[in-house]
């Protein structure tokens, strides 16, 4: 079913850093659920795992054959980031940002918005539950 907006939550967490993470997505049409991620993703840092979490959902929207994302982070650095109000200068992050940013390029319209965190419990729970299944 083609949804042309999607409202995004993503969160990407590790115990540890770099330790063991996972990602975790909440994709909202019209304000239902019409999608879920939940993925053990292995170890790697809180900030790569934040970036995998937007790659994910955008993949996830695709299927969807979404042209509209509207993205809510809790990481206020990969939101300015992914804005370009900041450079990326972490060289492992860099390739990770340049697939977010050709892959968005299938989109009329997506942006990135930091919500604080109690705001994406929905996408943290995810993330949480991805780590306990393992």
């Amino acid at each position: 079913m083609t949804r042309t907006k999607l409202i995004i939550y993503t969160d990407g967490g590790a115990r540890g850093n770099p330790g063991p993470a996972a990602i975790g997505a909440v994709l909202k049409s019209g304000g239902e659920i019409v999608a879920e991620i939940s993925e053990y993703i292995g170890e790697t840092t809180n900030n790569q795992a934040e970036y995998r979490a937007v790659i994910a959902a955008i993949e996830k929207a695709k299927q969807f054959g979404a042209e509209d994302l509207e993205f809510f982070l809790d990481s206020e650095l990969v939101v300015k980031q992914l804005n370009r109000e900041y450079k990326v200068r972490d060289k492992d992050l860099a390739p990770l940002f340049m697939k977010i940013y050709n892959t968005s390029m299938g989109f009329k319209k997506i942006s990135f918005k930091h919500v604080r965190r109690e705001f994406n419990a929905e996408a943290d729970a995810l993330v949480n539950k991805a780590l306990d299944r393992k």
